[in-house]
């Protein structure tokens, strides 16, 4: 059982945390009596404790006390953006997860949820210190990934061999691709695949991704943020800081050869954010046996030994690669991570049922629902929804 505490002093963060369903949110403005709340622990109650941030130096106080006389705390800091150096300095205190300081109630109520579900994993009764936010995969579903991959490799070992000599006649090169991918905890692996592109495929994504990236936006080039040459006396101001103002109240960021207002660097962001994903469209780079295994996924077969492993399971989150998944750190993005990496997945099968029509913003937050929801129903509902999209495809 989850108790819920709020140490903070804002009338629109205590308003909202009224009305979490099931749970009676106790409210303190006092570090102190915070630690009393929490300690009020009968049998195996443990407590989620969202804490108001302020300043490091006056939250790094908070944080220690409350450490040392709750332990099993479970913290979530409610802030705006944080730099790079005090998310650090708040993780250093104790925190284990943040929250936006203006989350709706629904936002608030599926982080408790969350966190209640998982409370097992989460509290650890016997550790003299706090748990990082960090997913562990259930037994119920380990022993299922060990039992289907080892059965799914000696079944399919055939299609293995003869793939594999089709890979060789075709082109040269390893007939396995690996590339590293980020999977559950943002955990980075090997990741394995039937090669179905020309050895030298890498070295032009970049150039495809600009120029053909299905997700990309069609108003990039419109909307892209105007650069401007530096007046005599804005040069005057530059030093070496990286950003200097300009007027009363717009920031300008200054590299080695450009300008960049701040309100067009962040929206040039959030794009980045919105475009993580990369899909090109009749890829010039696959070779003709490499389109054939892709139709019918034979390609991902050799993921039955990542998952035999333990480094994914048979349903979960599609584990990214590392240029996409940098861009998917936010706080919005967490709970993505906080699942299994999966062979096949809920945007998978969604995608299917759309005929592979789906924007990077629908996926990801396909990922993120799972993450928060993800059960053994779920899972068997999931790979059923697989295996008819197969028995679809090969009818087609």
């Amino acid at each position: 059982m989850i108790g819920v505490v709020y140490l903070g002093s804002d009338p629109k963060t205590q308003e909202r945390l009224k009305f979490i369903p099931g749970q009676l949110v106790r409210m303190t403005t006092n570090y102190r009596d915070a630690a009393v709340l929490c300690s009020q622990r009968t049998g195996r109650e443990h407590y989620l404790l969202f804490l108001e941030r302020h300043n490091i130096n006056e939250d790094s106080i908070t944080l220690k006390y409350l450490r040392k006389k709750c332990p099993h705390l479970y913290i979530i800091l409610l802030t705006g953006l944080l730099s790079d150096e005090e998310r650090r300095a708040y993780q250093e205190c104790g925190i284990n997860d943040t929250l936006n300081d203006t989350a709706s109630i629904t936002e608030l109520n599926k982080k408790v949820q969350f966190i209640s579900d998982r409370e097992d994993i989460l509290f650890d009764h016997d550790a003299p210190k706090y748990k990082m936010l960090r997913f562990q995969i259930p037994l119920w579903k380990r022993l299922f990934d060990i039992v289907f991959s080892a059965l799914g490799i000696i079944v399919l070992s055939p299609i293995f061999i003869i793939t594999a000599i089709a890979i060789r006649i075709e082109s040269k090169g390893p007939v396995l691709f690996k590339s590293k991918r980020v999977g559950t905890n943002y955990a980075i692996f090997d990741f394995l695949k039937f090669r179905s592109m020309y050895t030298d495929a890498e070295k032009n994504l970049k150039e495809l991704s600009r120029t053909q990236n299905q997700y990309a936006s069609k108003k990039q080039e419109e909307e892209a943020p105007k650069e401007r040459p530096l007046t005599d006396p804005e040069l005057m101001m530059v030093g070496d800081d990286t950003e200097m103002m300009i007027g009363d109240d717009e920031v300008m960021l200054v590299g080695d050869d450009f300008v960049m207002a701040e309100s067009d660097f962040n929206k040039q962001k959030a794009e980045d954010i919105n475009n993580a994903f990369v899909k090109i469209e009749n890829d010039p780079r696959i070779t003709k046996v490499g389109r054939f295994i892709r139709k019918y996924s034979i390609d991902e077969l050799p993921q039955l030994f990542n998952i035999l492993k333990g480094d994914m399971s048979i349903v979960g989150n599609r584990p990214l690669p590392l240029y996409e998944a940098e861009k998917l750190t936010g706080d919005d993005c967490i709970d993505r991570f906080m699942a299994p990496a999966g062979l096949t997945g809920l945007w998978q099968v969604e995608e299917r049922g759309r005929n592979g029509m789906m924007s990077a913003e629908e996926r990801k937050q396909l990922d993120i629902k799972y993450g928060q929801t993800y059960s053994f129903s779920l899972d068997m509902k999931i790979i059923f929804r697989t295996l008819t999209a197969f028995k679809q495809k090969g009818e087609v």
